[in-house]
């Protein structure tokens, strides 16, 4: 998952490498989401069940960018990455959408 700009200053500067590490620890496999424990999708492969080219990623089981200790970082393909965020992302987007309404109401 792209970085958005806005959160670049949460990750430690060698993430790249702290990605890298997380990758090679799962064999460059989707380690699984809670919605497909049993997913183990190749990097760079098609997706055994979508088809789509597997793009593995790093997620953050908290949510959190600066905790980037190995046991909160897992190795997961689109699919499981997003779902993994779904709840996540439906509360920052209520929030953003909050914050704007209120700002637009002050102005």
């Amino acid at each position: 998952m792209p970085i958005k700009p806005e959160n670049l200053a949460r990750y430690p500067r060698d993430w790249k490498r702290i990605a890298d590490d997380i990758r090679g620890r799962a064999g460059q496999k989707c380690e699984g989401s809670p919605l497909y424990p049993e997913c183990r999708a190749n990097n760079g492969q098609p997706h055994p069940d979508t088809g789509a080219r597997v793009v593995l990623t790093v997620a953050h089981l908290d949510h959190a960018p600066e905790n980037c200790k190995p046991e909160n970082l897992r190795a997961m393909c689109q699919r499981c990455h997003l779902t993994y965020d779904a709840v996540h992302h439906a509360r920052t987007a209520y929030a953003t959408r909050r914050a704007n309404k209120l700002t637009r109401e002050l102005f």
